[in-house]
């Protein structure tokens, strides 16, 4: 059975992938060879690039562009208004565009309004704090915050603080 709702302003191209269960919402555009898991929920207005990948049960929140290069695991939390980049030297009129890859790892929960910058790796159950700017890798279980984010604490799998040995 095939339960996947896509909203009637929503645009998802062809050559899109979209597991069971998924829903997307208003105003949301998915771009071909996107590869989006089972039972996700992209939210309003959010743009998923071509060949980006999103596992399973994640929850992409309103607002959050997840542009080519970024792969993303299963039972993520992407919250408002997050942003990813994918080009370590933007240019509008460079013809030597490299796109960067970034990488979250299953579990893995980023804050609204979070930057997360290309080429880092976000890792299991990490915690990225709203707001902060993601400039280097951050460990499994770590829970960062601030501009740049630094390691602030270790987090169980439900995001409780734990103590450190």
């Amino acid at each position: 059975m095939n339960d996947i709702f896509i909203h009637e302003s929503a645009f998802v191209e062809d050559g899109a992938t979209l597991g069971n269960g998924t829903k997307v919402w208003i105003n949301s555009q998915i771009r071909k060879g996107a590869i989006i898991g089972r039972n996700c929920i992209i939210s309003k207005d959010t743009f998923i690039d071509a060949d980006v990948t999103i596992g399973n049960n994640c929850k992409v929140q309103n607002s959050v562009s997840v542009y080519h290069g970024v792969t993303i695991g299963n039972d993520v939390f992407v919250g408002p208004n997050v942003s990813f980049t994918n080009d370590k030297i933007p240019r509008a009129f460079s013809t030597d565009w490299k796109i960067t890859k970034t990488f979250v790892e299953n579990g893995a929960s980023l804050g609204a309004n979070s930057t997360i910058i290309c080429g880092v790796k976000i890792g299991e159950y990490a915690m990225v704090a709203a707001g902060s700017v993601v400039t280097k890798d951050v460990k499994p279980y770590s829970l960062v915050m601030g501009n740049p984010a630094r390691h602030y604490s270790y987090v169980d799998k439900m995001g409780n603080k734990v103590e450190e040995n």
